[in-house]
């Protein structure tokens, strides 16, 4: 028979588990959300600090790192509608995977990233970065398909049209 110590302590080492096994990608994810290691690093804590204290109902999502992109994502917004926090999405991948060779294009992209409206950055990090479908980036989003379809579309033109003049101008 297993008290509830041991139940509780079986509970946090396969949390510590699940955490340890997937920060790196997580703490990746919110910089890019919102542009800033350390305001990635508070919302990412607060977030897991959340997961934690819901970990007996989190463990039996059918997929718990979608449940973390989701959590993200929604304390990421909730600071943005606080209005005391400014939501600076960070850097996505373009259409299609590349390994710049240049360093500076890397921040060139960055901060070409940061010229979209944050609504259409959020979905290329989704879709480009977190590799999430079209459906996926919906229900992360809490919208419909077409919107990401067409906020995709739409970031992926403004991110072509600034780094177009980024590279007229050197």
């Amino acid at each position: 028979m297993r008290t509830s110590g041991g139940r509780r302590a079986e509970a946090d080492a396969e949390f510590t588990d699940f955490v340890r096994g997937r920060m790196r990608q997580w703490r990746r994810t919110a910089y890019l959300m919102c542009g800033d290691w350390d305001r990635g690093d508070d919302i990412l804590q607060r977030v897991l600090t959340e997961l934690y204290r819901n970990w007996a109902r989190a463990r039996q999502a059918e997929h718990p790192d979608a449940l973390v992109r989701t959590m993200l994502l929604r304390r990421l917004l909730d600071e943005r509608r606080l209005r005391w926090s400014r939501v600076l999405l960070g850097a996505a991948l373009p259409e299609q995977r590349t390994d710049p060779t240049d360093p500076t294009d890397r921040i060139t992209l960055v901060a070409a990233l940061r010229e979209v409206p944050p609504r259409q950055r959020a979905v290329l990090v989704l879709r480009y970065l977190q590799d999430l479908s079209v459906e996926e980036t919906a229900r992360a989003l809490g919208c419909s398909t077409g919107t990401v379809k067409s906020q995709a579309a739409k970031g992926l033109a403004t991110l072509r049209t600034v780094l177009d003049t980024a590279a007229a101008g050197r």
